[in-house]
Order: structure tokens, then sequence, then C-alpha cells
């Protein structure tokens, strides 16, 4: 039975500590603010980030250096047989490509595993991953089921500001003055590649309803699954975790029953959005893995 090793990106949402209690690698994204490169997690903490934020502090993201990730995977491959690794979604980001490309010159030991994840659902696959490895599966054979499944996900995000969608050009400046002028939330989504709009809220309250309503319009149109047996259900949010938790009572009353895992969006997103989003996502079960 070949050894497997599993490796992911602070986009997951794991820590560090949470990594090394999995027994799994995590790759600390970068970060460019001013002259300085800061990692997630290891020199960049969520309190950090959003007091550099606060102070309008000049911060960008960038992909894992091409020699981190493959000095990543040689000391791995001194241990394991072969590796899993499960980048941020090919549409948020060019850390897939570059890792899928960086993999040809492993023989197949390596195999990149490109399921259109960020955040909460990128968790969720690594943890499938990890399950899958211990069922005895290879490398190759995780990979496959984690991108034959890789559309069986939703997520929608409310952004608080559109201050931070127009800084990174995502929204154009008359845009955002528009929204922010008629004080807007808007709801956003990711099924599959690409972080797409939604809907636009008025107030808060109204966007909580639009999510909560979209996620089980998902469960039950979508996943064909209302009760959620064969569903995980996830939230994550930026910065404000009193916000979270309240919202997290809300959701539990529109899905009694259902365990709901919540973490804070990683730092990637969190550039782009900004402080006070909330969200609440979805990954299906794998057949593989349900007994």
């Amino acid at each position: 039975m070949s050894k497997v090793a599993v490796v992911s990106d602070s986009n997951s949402g794991i820590t560090q500590k949470e990594a090394k209690e999995l027994g799994i690698t995590i790759l600390p994204m970068p970060f460019f603010v001013g002259e300085k490169t800061l990692y997630e997690d290891i020199d960049l903490t969520q309190e950090e980030f959003y007091r550099m934020l606060s102070q309008d502090t000049n911060i960008s993201t960038s992909m894992p250096l091409v020699g981190s990730v493959t000095d990543t995977w040689d000391e791995l491959l001194g241990t394991y047989d072969e590796i899993v690794h499960i980048p941020m979604s090919s549409g948020l980001s060019g850390s897939c490509e570059t890792a899928l490309m960086l993999s040809l010159d492993y023989d197949g030991r390596v195999q990149v595993v490109n399921n259109q994840r960020i955040s909460v659902t990128q968790r969720q696959s690594v943890l499938d991953a990890m399950a899958l490895a211990a069922q005895g599966r290879s490398a190759e054979e995780i990979k496959n089921i984690l991108e034959r499944d890789k559309m069986e996900s939703s997520i929608y995000i409310m952004v608080d500001t559109l201050y931070y969608l127009k800084k990174g050009g995502r929204i154009t400046p008359a845009a955002a003055a528009l929204g922010t002028l008629l004080k807007l939330k808007p709801v956003l989504q990711i099924q599959g590649e690409k972080l797409d709009a939604f809907a636009k809220a008025r107030t808060v309250k109204q966007a909580k309803s639009m999510m909560i309503d979209a996620m089980k319009n998902d469960f039950e149109k979508r996943f064909r699954d209302s009760s959620g047996e064969h569903m995980y259900l996830e939230m994550a949010y930026t910065k404000d975790l009193e916000a979270a938790e309240a919202f997290k009572k809300e959701v539990e009353a529109a899905f009694p029953g259902m365990d709901i895992v919540l973490n804070p969006l990683s730092l990637s997103v969190s550039c782009h959005i900004g402080p006070g989003a909330l969200a609440v996502a979805c990954s299906k079960k794998i057949p593989e893995l349900e007994v």
C-alpha cells in the first residue's frame, strides 16, 4: 500500500497548528506588505492583517514561491511514496496551474488536485483526501475522486463594504460609489471556478436571509438532499467573530441537527473583500467515505 502525504495551502483555513495535529502539510500564502514578504499564520496573524487593513496599508497577495513548493514536495517524498496536493481553486489563483506544471517533473508521484475549492470547502477536500488515503487509495485515485466531485460544493458570501472590491479592481469606482450610496450589501457566490455576483441586499439581515434561502435551495434542487443527510454545512467570516457566531445560530435554526464548521476566511480572500464578511457554504459527502 502506497504511503500518501496530503499537502494544501493556508487558503483552506487550516492553521499550522491544526496541520501538525492532522499530520498534513500546509503551505503558508505569501503577502507583500511594502517591501516585506509576510506569510499567513507564520509571521502574519489575522489580528495583524486586519490592523494593517484598517490603516489602509498596501497589502497584495501572491502565490507560494516555486522553490517553497518543490522543497516541500522533495522533503515529503523522502518519507512518503506519493503526494496529493490540494491548492486553492484555479479560477481564483494561478497557484494551481503552477503546481500542475511543477508536478510534471515528479513522474506521477505528485498529484495536483484542481477541484475548484477555497476556504472551508477546500478544507473539507483536505479532510476527504486524508480519509481516502487512510483507506489505502493511491494519490491518483484520490485526485480522480476529488476532481470528479469538484462541483459538489457551494459558497455564498455577504460583503460588508465595497471598498476592497473597488481597490482590487473587482468592481468599477462608479459601481462602488453607487453601492455605497445605496448602502448595498452584495452577496457573492462560488459554485465552480470564479467568484460571481449573486444578489444585492439593502441590509445585513436581508443578505443573511438570502444566503440561507439560497443554501436551502441548493440542498433541495442542486444536491437533491433536503435533509442534509449527505452534506457538510460550513461557515466562514472575516474579522468579526461575534457577528459570525450570531449568524451561525440563524443557520443552525434553518438547518436543525446539522453540525456546522465555522472558520475565519483565508487572508487571501479577506484581502479582496475586507472585514465584516459572512459566508455560508456546503460540500457534498463523497460516496466512497459514507458507511
